[in-house]
């Protein structure tokens, strides 16, 4: 609360502004509009409506983003779905759990373009938070296996991250401030952007500066969870003609020294949780993403709507430790990848097909130094996290038609190939001491079938099968580093591809004010790759490796629904809970026992009331509490993880927020929000850190 003081002016205006201005100026009274359907494109490579797709769905806009949620990453966009848990190894490494699964088991893309590569780590990782949540225009959500449309790594979920395209005439520009008081941050967004003829521009910068947090009543400042970020973005959009457009876009993220805390001498020990000894272990981050697309309309034979995709994108992660003994290490990779997309939609007799290919190269480089405790090199070493001077190709082909069975029933079927291979020159086998090589390729068929039920506007069934896969990575396959608490992780040649198989049953309803949707699903797991240990002891740590043993199951259920009580008032509901259990090696004596899986996020639910100025929207008012359950299922690797997840398992937790909004001019907006008012002490289930104590967060959007 102190540290928010020094903004007092802004929380009382906008205290005064949200309860007690009145409107001075008469206004127009705005007529009661049907509102517009949501449309999504993820679910199917083509414009459908939400409510007839047969998937589990949803999108977040930009003003949810940035107005309602006033988020303060990527990853903690999901946290008011109670179905996704959002693990966060520190606070500037977010990750969110679709249907059970986290890192490279969902895939994430921007605008098409897989975010997914050879080097994503496998468990909960920061990549997500590469992502600066002001070049998101929408978010598309899709639950489940999608590896039929989008390939490898679509196993718990898919979303895509769709940029903004500036709509008005003219040259405009917008400065966007939040201030939250439980990190003392600040983030300072400025945009411009123009409408002119046939090209319209846009660019913005976006500087955030997070302090350490502070976390509830108990806990107080947790040290060295504070980071910076500085990034920027252009994109440049040129009208061919009314059916054909290019489109040219630059993103640069950059997060110098953000801490896995938890791990050094600065961690917080919570409920039984252990404290590090690395007197250092940070992070720089930097990621570079430029893509060329080009979209037409009535492209010939080769669809009805056609669209081409070059790009070129940079993630790389540099890592420096200095462990008990003063040794310091440095160690990271850069990953380049190169990708191009085709995707082409086409109505015919027999249905609405999509189809279209895709191919990725990532080259990996990777490097690491040891040096003694007076700061002189002590070795170069032969790679650093992963493989070092290798490649890993990524192909893809798939086919899908949505076909009328009559005129409430469709049968959506579909088929992709896939064809991986990998090479990397430089390994070190640890054991052995000594540089080897590797080489693989793996190729898979797989497919989904869909049926959905619309027998009328009001009602929707669905259900069907939906393969998921996933080929082993650069990261499963030649990785040295640090795992879980006193473990590290080597290399691991010869593993298989994963493969799971989803069926689920679900409903859809909206009827007058109210509406709904929800699901049962059930995934077997095959081939998971999972770590066990060797019994081995490497560079003073418990070696595990990695082999396909995993061998499974996932089931669970997702519900959400609105009822709009008058033209004021709503309330919403969501609900999320989901079961899992492995094959895994619990002893170096490799005996298979099956166990449950791991950072399995608890059962949930969160319930809001929202109010809203009836006559012209422009004051608004929510307040939700979000209840999540003990989540005492712990796996083998669980109970190792003793600097994250207390021994009894993670504490449920209940906490209250309050957000509020108002919009003075149409040129200038407000809101505000207390997260957490009771002060809990509480993590989300897997984190590193606690969440935020009582947390005042203002946000200043003004547009000109």
């Amino acid at each position: 609360m102190k540290k928010f003081l020094r903004y007092p002016l802004v929380l009382i205006l906008m205290i005064d502004l949200v309860f007690y201005s009145s409107v001075t100026q008469a206004e127009e009274t705005v007529k009661n509009v049907e509102p517009l359907e949501e449309i999504i494109v993820t679910a199917s490579r083509y414009e459908t409506k939400i409510f007839e797709t047969p998937y589990i769905a949803e999108t977040i806009t930009l003003d949810e983003i940035q107005s309602q949620q006033m988020s303060r990453s990527t990853p903690e966009i999901f946290s008011n779905d109670p179905s996704i848990g959002v693990q966060k190894t520190s606070q500037g490494q977010g990750s969110p759990y679709l249907r059970g699964f986290t890192g490279f088991r969902t895939l994430f893309l921007i605008d098409g373009v897989r975010l997914n590569n050879s080097a994503f780590r496998d468990g909960p990782n920061e990549y997500w938070n590469t992502v600066d949540s002001f070049t998101i225009g929408q978010l598309e959500i899709v639950k489940g296996p999608a590896s039929t449309l989008y390939g490898s790594d679509a196993v718990g979920g898919t979303v895509n991250a769709l940029t903004p395209s500036p709509e008005k005439t003219g040259w405009h520009a917008r400065l966007y401030e939040r201030f939250a008081s439980a990190d003392a941050s600040g983030v300072t967004r400025l945009e411009t952007s123009g409408v002119f003829d046939k090209f319209k521009l846009s660019a913005g910068r976006s500087s955030k500066n997070f302090d350490d947090l502070t976390g509830g009543r108990h806990i107080g400042l947790q040290e060295k969870t504070g980071y910076t970020e500085q990034d920027y973005d252009i994109k440049l959009e040129y009208l061919l003609s009314s059916d054909d457009k290019l489109v040219l876009l630059h993103q640069n993220v950059n997060q110098p020294d953000a801490w896995r805390t938890h791990s050094t001498v600065y961690g917080t020990s919570w409920r039984g949780t252990t404290i590090g000894d690395d007197k250092e272990r940070s992070l720089d981050h930097r990621r570079q993403l430029s893509y060329l697309q080009y979209a037409k309309n009535q492209g010939g034979w080769l669809g009805d709507k056609v669209k081409f995709s070059l790009s070129y994108q940079v993630q790389a992660e540099e890592q420096f430790r200095i462990k008990s003994n003063s040794k310091k290490e440095k160690q990271g990779f850069t990953v380049g990848a190169a990708g191009f997309f085709a995707q082409a939609e086409r109505k015919i007799s027999l249905g609405h097909l999509s189809y279209g290919l895709e191919f990725y190269r990532d080259n990996v480089n990777s490097s690491a130094r040891k040096y003694k405790a007076d700061g002189s090199l002590e070795s170069i070493e032969i790679q650093g996290s992963v493989a070092d001077n290798a490649t890993y190709d990524l192909f893809g082909a798939y086919l899908q038609n949505e076909r009328s069975l009559n005129s409430n029933l469709s049968l959506t079927t579909g088929l992709r190939y896939t064809k991986v291979t990998v090479d990397a020159d430089k390994v070190y086998d640890p054991i052995a001491k000594k540089q080897i090589s590797l080489s693989d390729h793996w190729s898979n068929v797989v497919g989904n079938i869909r049926l959905s039920h619309i027998p009328n506007q009001n009602w929707h069934i669905f259900g069907g099968l939906s393969q998921g896969f996933r080929a082993p990575n650069l990261s499963d396959l030649s990785r040295l580093d640090i795992a879980l608490s006193n473990e590290i992780e080597t290399p691991s040649p010869g593993l298989k591809p994963e493969y799971y198989t989803n069926i689920e049953s679900g409903l859809k309803t909206k009827a007058g004010r109210f509406s709904a949707q929800g699901v049962l699903f059930y995934t077997i797991i095959r081939d998971m790759i999972v770590r066990y240990p060797t019994g081995l002891i490497v560079s003073g740590k418990n070696e595990v490796q990695k082999d396909n043993i995993g061998d499974g199951f996932i089931y669970g259920t997702e519900i959400n629904g609105n009822f709009q009580v008058n033209e004021q008032w709503s309330v919403f509901l969501g609900a999320g809970s989901q079961r899992g259990e492995v094959d895994t090696y619990t002893t170096s004596a490799l005996l298979k026992e099956r166990k449950p899986m791991s950072i399995i996020p608890p059962p949930a639910v969160l319930l809001g009331v929202r109010w809203k100025e009836e006559t012209t929207g422009k004051r608004w008012l929510e307040t939700t509490v979000k209840i999540a359950d003990r989540q005492d299922r712990l796996s083998p690797l669980d109970k190792l993880n003793t600097q994250r997840i207390p021994p009894d398992g993670t504490p449920g937790y209940t906490v209250y927020n309050l957000r509020g909004g108002i919009k003075l001019k149409e040129y200038l907006q407000l809101s505000a929000a207390v997260e957490n008012i009771t002060d809990r002490d509480y993590r989300t289930h897997g984190s590193g850190n606690n969440e935020a104590g009582t947390n005042f967060i203002v946000s200043v959007d003004g547009r000109f």
